[in-house]
């Protein structure tokens, strides 16, 4: 079982890391940008509000064209944010929400989708962990994101020295981010969270 979490590095700044099975990197053919230029466009639905989100994929095409399979395969439906730090990031699309374990009505348990091979880091491409910016999640190997992605609450620049590649930005929505991130989630047990926003489906915004 994959499952995200947070750590501190040596300067003090946090970074997204993980337990991970060892997966080789796989290449993805790159998305070729429209022919009218316009960049791809989703919506997110959440439990508490709608996110509308554009996707650069001439600066990520790798990661976009990964994202939106995704997006495609219908995976993230009913999956969840459930990391939340207010002066940091929202994280999510990797874990479905869980059930009241029966027995004593507290312990939820939480169920993480299985993934496609990881794709190669793109975060060289001059995009920034600025506010507002959809990033990939992944472990302390850069070419190691799958489908958990995070949206960054604040100004993140330190994520982009330490190799978190951003591949869009939050157009219509902010107030919903913001809203997403004042929950208060709760690890119950590993791979288990009490709180969690459901994200109810994400689709392009032109189907």
């Amino acid at each position: 079982m994959r499952r995200l979490f947070l750590t501190t590095i040596a300067c003090g700044a946090l970074a997204i890391a993980a337990c991970a099975e060892d997966k080789s990197t796989v290449t993805i053919e790159k998305a070729t940008p429209a022919a009218d230029g316009k960049k791809p466009v989703v919506v997110m639905e959440t439990s508490l509000g709608t996110i509308k989100i554009e996707l650069d994929d001439e600066k990520a095409p790798i990661t976009v064209k990964n994202f939106l399979e995704y997006v495609d395969d219908k995976f993230y439906d009913g999956t969840t944010f459930h990391r939340v730090i207010p002066g940091f990031m929202i994280q999510g699309g990797g874990f479905e929400p869980g059930v009241k374990d029966a027995r004593n009505g507290t312990d939820i348990k939480a169920k993480e989708k299985k993934t496609r091979d990881p794709i190669k880091n793109e975060s060289s491409n001059g995009l920034s962990n600025k506010r507002g910016s959809i990033a990939m999640a992944r472990t302390n190997d850069p070419d190691s994101a799958t489908a958990q992605f995070f949206i960054n609450v604040v100004d993140n620049s330190r994520l982009d020295r330490l190799r978190y590649c951003v591949f869009g930005k939050v157009i219509d929505g902010m107030d919903v981010v913001d809203k997403i991130r004042n929950v208060k989630t709760k690890a119950v047990i590993p791979g288990a969270f009490e709180d969690v926003v459901i994200i109810k489906k994400v689709r392009r915004a032109d189907k």
